[in-house]
């Protein structure tokens, strides 16, 4: 299920002519059968135009497919903002961007895991937003039927807009999952390099064509059963 599915130039102009935050809860509402919590809501509020001032470039394709709130079939795991078109050689590609709100962090000694507040009054121990984006690029490469049968590549990133660099959310310990999934914070200089981020990977649009069938693909057996 996606919840809010369009192409850039209509995400753009109900960003700018819309509060977005309104439209996507009322397709969340309408998807869901389900009213969204205010951290839902606020974090549409805040981190949306974040992406909308993001795609304001001519180089990016119009017709490029937009996917908000996308779940991946048959888990209950939702990805924030997907992105889908083709690359310059007209090979099918997909851009997963795992968006945060947070502003500071504290490292934790277990795998892949970081301490920030989620939402609530108190920081809780989870998984690091870029072991998050790359962990749902694994679950579509491994599951989904319409990524693995049309060769589609994935490429996750995390964007976590109100964060300063610090050495902590970037540390040593989490390289391995950077470099899965390149980290983007805050500043006009870091919305530029994820811009060139999805510049890299999709230089034609495709009308949402691959968010549609990744949303319809049939789960495959996993490879480690078969």
């Amino acid at each position: 299920m996606i919840v809010y599915q369009s192409t850039k130039k209509q995400f753009l102009e109900d960003s700018e002519k819309h509060a977005i935050e309104d439209v996507i809860n009322r397709a969340f509402v309408e998807k869901t059968k389900r009213y969204a919590t205010d951290a839902e809501y606020r974090a549409w509020q805040n981190s949306l135009m974040r992406m909308a001032e993001v795609l304001h470039d001519e180089e990016l394709p119009d017709s490029m497919g937009v996917g908000i709130e996308f779940g991946i079939p048959q888990t209950a795991k939702r990805i924030d903002f997907i992105l889908s078109g083709e690359s310059d050689d007209r090979e099918p590609r997909v851009v997963i961007v795992e968006l945060k709100q947070w502003s500071s962090s504290r490292i934790s000694d277990r795998d892949g895991l970081v301490f920030a507040n989620r939402g609530g009054y108190a920081e809780k121990e989870g998984t690091h937003p870029c072991y998050q984006a790359w962990s749902y690029a694994a679950l579509l490469e491994g599951f989904n039927e319409a990524v693995y049968e049309r060769g589609i590549g994935l490429n996750p990133c995390a964007y976590l807009h109100n964060y300063q660099r610090d050495g902590i959310i970037d540390a040593p310990r989490y390289s391995a999952y950077l470099e899965k999934a390149p980290l983007f914070l805050r500043g006009h200089e870091e919305q530029r390099k994820l811009r060139d981020f999805i510049k890299r990977h999709v230089k034609h649009g495709d009308n949402g064509d691959l968010l549609f069938k990744i949303e319809r693909g049939r789960i495959r057996p996993s490879k480690m059963l078969s």
